[in-house]
């Protein structure tokens, strides 16, 4: 009998430099932070990844995209669910020194599934 892992599913707003850079990854890791970036924000729902893609990447990047990845799920249960504004408003603050394990639990690829102009 084979058990399937079970997983988190993920969004992710970003700008078109950290898209090109999980493109060059072959969609399997997020970039490294920068140094004024210590936490990496991963959201729980399409809606409000969609919002931060289209209201805030497009007006200060040109483009926002939002992604989907799959985690696995006891992996992510070190981060806990952070509420960061309405009741929708979910995320998880993984911090940038756990960025390269974060990403080794990623399963399958990150996808592209919205791009605002």
């Amino acid at each position: 009998m084979i058990t399937r892992q079970a997983t988190t599913t993920l969004w992710r707003p970003t700008g078109p430099q950290e898209l090109d850079l999980v493109r060059e990854s072959g969609w399997r890791a997020w970039p490294p932070r920068l140094p004024e970036q210590p936490i990496f924000y991963p959201v729980l729902n399409e809606d409000y990844a969609i919002r931060i893609a289209r209201d805030w990447n497009v007006k200060y990047d040109g483009a926002g995209f939002v992604t989907r990845f799959e985690v696995d799920s006891e992996f992510l249960r070190r981060y806990p669910v952070r509420q960061a504004g309405g009741r929708t408003i979910l995320e998880l603050w993984v911090p940038a020194e756990e960025l390269d394990e974060f990403n080794a639990h990623i399963v399958g690829g990150i996808q592209l599934v919205h791009e605002f102009r």
